[in-house]
C-alpha cells in the first residue's frame, strides 16, 4: 500500500497494476488495464493497455494478421470506466462489482495490433446513484481507433 501511496504522490491520480487490481475483480487474461496515467474522481480517467503479441486472443484473431477484437477494445474502455467509478465512490477492495448495462455508438476506426500502447480515455457523462453513463475513446499515439458510449451499474456480487 505504501508503494501505491508513493506512486500517487509522484503523479496525482496515477495507479499501477496493483491499484487497478484492487479496484477491479478482473485477472489475466481478462484484465485489460495495465495502469492508470491520470484519474480525476467523478470526472475522467486516462488508462493504458499495453497490447502484447502474447495476448491469447491473437492466436485465433487472426493468426496471419493479429488484430485486437473490437469487443475487447470496448471491454478495455469499460474496465477503465470501472476503475473510475470505483475510485469515485471509494469502493476499492469492497467486493462491489461494476456491471455493463448497455453499449451505444461503438465505432472502430483503425485496427489495434501487437506492440501498441492503447490509451483509454473515459469520462463520466452522467451519474445517478449506482448507475453511471460514460463516453470512451481508445487512441494510439493520439489517433482515435475506437469510441463508444456505455452505461454501467455498481452492485454487490450475485449470491451463491
Amino acid at each position: 500500500m505504501t508503494d501505491q501511496i508513493e506512486a500517487a504522490a509522484a503523479s496525482p491520480g496515477s495507479m499501477d497494476v496493483r491499484g487497478v487490481m484492487a479496484a477491479l475483480p478482473h485477472r489475466y487474461p481478462m484484465l485489460l488495464v495495465d495502469r492508470v496515467v491520470s484519474l480525476v474522481p467523478g470526472s475522467a480517467i486516462h488508462a493504458v493497455k499495453a497490447v502484447s503479441a502474447n495476448e491469447p486472443f491473437f492466436q485465433g484473431h487472426f493468426p496471419t494478421r493479429p488484430i485486437m477484437p473490437g469487443v475487447l477494445i470496448v471491454e478495455a474502455m469499460a474496465q477503465a470506466a470501472g476503475v473510475l467509478a470505483v475510485e469515485t465512490m471509494q469502493l476499492a477492495n469492497s467486493g462491489k462489482l461494476v456491471y455493463f448495462m448497455s453499449i451505444d455508438g461503438a465505432k472502430f476506426r483503425s485496427p489495434v495490433e501487437p506492440g501498441c500502447l492503447l490509451d483509454l480515455h473515459v469520462e463520466i457523462t452522467q451519474s445517478r446513484g449506482a448507475i453511471c453513463k460514460f463516453a470512451g475513446k481508445a487512441m494510439i499515439e493520439g489517433k482515435l481507433v475506437a469510441e463508444a458510449n456505455f452505461v454501467a451499474m455498481i452492485s454487490d456480487p450475485p449470491k451463491d
